[in-house]
Parts: structure tokens; sequence; C-alpha cells
């Protein structure tokens, strides 16, 4: 099974640069989008069922802003919009999906570059996202959480660690937050059978970042480990380009 996590920043302008036509060439399994910047009512739908995809939608309240979907070939048994947690739904961050015994979480972590206010609803979402999962596990324990995590885990995920300390994303205590998270039962899935490979998901649109390959990796594919075992391949696609991300690709065998 092939699954993709993209933050697409924006869909509607992912599609006029060719997201449609990648999505056809690749046939993906599993598609989960991040910052779609959209309502399902604001995008032609139609394009993705015409690819064999059933979609799923939780978009942030504020229009133009956050959002993800997850587009699947299966059906799912069912399908849970957020985390019952009224100030992160209302952003739309997190769409569960359940496929047989395995769930699959599509997220996007807030933000904290804006300032001192949103670095610290950063922080209070990291603290009770991870309780959240720790009863969500008793129910669901073969996890799947892809997204955009906004945090650079290791010196190896950032093109600059030192000039970078400082900076949200690459704060002492978010990574310290992600040690912790794959220290609980899960699995970074790229550095899992990547363990030395220097791949980027993020580059900022200033000084040709992307170009010189001045990126950061903040995009994970974490399992649960009682999946591990069925990892074949994690990957960046870093020639793919609709957003100042790329797409991170996670083959498993399920």
């Amino acid at each position: 099974m092939k699954i993709v996590s993209y933050n697409v920043n924006g869909i509607r302008a992912a599609l006029k640069k060719g997201f449609k036509e990648w999505l056809e060439k690749e046939q993906f399994d599993l598609v989960c989008v991040q910052e779609t910047k959209a309502h399902p009512d604001q995008v032609d739908t139609t394009i993705f069922e015409e690819l064999g995809y059933h979609h799923c939608w939780h978009s942030a309240e504020k229009k133009g802003y956050s959002g993800v979907a997850t587009f699947s070939r299966k059906q799912p048994d069912q399908v849970i919009t957020g985390c019952g947690m009224e100030k992160y739904d209302r952003e739309g961050r997190i769409l569960r999906t359940d496929y047989g015994d395995w769930t699959l979480l599509n997220c996007y972590f807030p933000s904290g570059t804006s300032g001192e206010l949103r670095q610290a609803f950063k922080m209070e979402f990291l603290a009770d996202f991870h309780e959240w999962i720790k009863v969500l596990r008793q129910e669901r324990p073969k996890l799947i959480i892809v997204g955009d995590y906004n945090i650079a885990h290791q010196e190896i995920d950032i093109h600059d660690p030192v000039r970078n300390k400082n900076n949200s994303g690459f704060l002492p205590e978010e990574r310290a937050w992600m040690t912790q998270w794959f220290a609980s039962d899960f699995t970074d899935s790229f550095r899992y059978l990547e363990p030395e490979t220097v791949q980027y998901s993020w580059w900022t649109y200033r000084a040709n970042a992307r170009a010189n390959n001045k990126g950061w990796r903040i995009d994970y594919q974490s399992v649960s480990n009682n999946m591990r075992d069925h990892l074949q391949a994690a990957r960046q696609l870093t020639d793919v380009v609709h957003s100042d991300h790329c797409p991170v690709l996670l083959e498993i065998d399920l």
C-alpha cells in the first residue's frame, strides 16, 4: 500500500499547478493532504471521484485557512473529524479514517512562527494531542499518523541546525516532544528505514532555498510499533513541486 502525505499550501492552487495530473499518474492508495485552505464546496470534488478516490474533509471555520482532506481508493469503515477539542477542531487539523483493524490519522500540527501566542498554542496542542492518542490507542492500537508536524526533530533533519536553534520548528522543547513521541511506542518510518539519509520536505520561498536544498524535514509518517515490521519504504518526493512542501511517501504491507 502506498500512502502519500502532502502539505499542498492550498489545494486550489495545487490543482492549477498539475496536482490532478500527478495523482492520475502515480495512482496512490491513500492521499492525505494538509493545508487545503478550502471547504469541499469550493473545490470540484468530481476531479478526485473520477480518479477513483473516496474523499473526506475537515476544514477550518475560517475560510482560506488550514484544513485537511483524505482521498482513499478503499472506502473507510468510519470517518471522524477532529479530536473533540474545539479550539483545535475549529482549525481543521485532524481527520481520522478507519480501515479494518487499523486507523489513519491525517494531521496538520499548528505553526508557531507568527509569534508567542501561536507558539504557546502549538505547545498546548502537542501536549493535548499526545494525551488524546494515548486514549485512542486503547480502542485502535494500530495507528498510522501522517502529516505536517511543523517540527524538525534532529540536526540531520534541518539544513542549518545552529542558526535555527532558536526558531519555531526547531526549538529544544519541540524537539524534546518529538523524542518523547517516538519513545512512546511510535516509529519515525523514514528515519527507521533511512537512518543516515538527508532529505527535506519543506523549503522557505525566500533566498532560492529549494534550489539550494536549504530545507527542513517537518512532514512525518509515524506508525505504531506493532506495525513497524510491515514498513517497506519511506521517502520525500523532492522532485514534485506544487507547494513549498514536497509529498512524503510511505509504502507498507497491510
